[in-house]
């Protein structure tokens, strides 16, 4: 299943490494892949990573301003097969969560969740507090599928990057309906 068009958001939550395989994951796949990644998003992304937003925008098809509102991801009508916010820090949960659409992140995830797209959102935060949960529950009643970049072991994976790639694959899987690269006893 490949040829999707598919927008990764990464945002300043702990974590970069999940946007920074779903990128390469997607590309690898032959998917459509854009970008957009907060002030925030582009710290973390350096600090964990080393990465700069330069070295990650060569993967993709084009990356765009978190603040540039009038860029396609902020339309409904720009073609659009998936999206995924990798990491989703509880603020931008609390954004897409409340409908408040401020930044292109969250209009794109507005735009994605009203018309039926596929939005999957890496949450990163521990321990959980009410809000949290209750900002998860609004997304999930709204469509989107949350899932806590918490990786599993029964797979023993050797390496940061196999543990990574398990929460990955199920992204994928979520994205673009293809099916899990990892399984039980794999």
């Amino acid at each position: 299943m490949s040829g999707k068009r598919v927008l990764v958001c990464i945002t300043g939550a702990s974590g970069a490494i999940y946007g920074v395989r779903l990128v390469e994951r997607l590309v690898d796949d032959g998917h459509e892949v854009h970008l957009v990644v907060t002030e925030w998003g582009a710290k973390t992304l350096e600090h964990e990573t080393g990465l700069s937003v330069d070295d990650l925008s060569q993967q993709v098809a084009e990356t765009y301003p978190v603040d540039d509102l009038a860029a396609p991801p902020a339309s409904g009508s720009w073609r659009l097969d998936g999206l995924a916010v990798a990491p989703c820090s509880m603020k931008t949960l609390a954004g897409i969560a409340s409908g408040i659409a401020d930044n292109l992140v969250l209009r794109a995830a507005d735009c994605a969740l009203k018309e039926r797209r596929p939005v999957v959102l890496l949450v990163r935060e521990s321990p959980l507090n009410l809000v949290h949960i209750r900002n998860m529950e609004a997304v999930t009643l709204a469509g989107a599928v949350v899932m806590p970049a918490s990786p599993p072991f029964w797979h023993r994976p050797q390496t940061i990057e196999g543990l990574v790639d398990a929460v990955i694959d199920r992204a994928v899987s979520h994205l673009t309906g293809g099916e899990c690269r990892f399984h039980w006893g794999t």
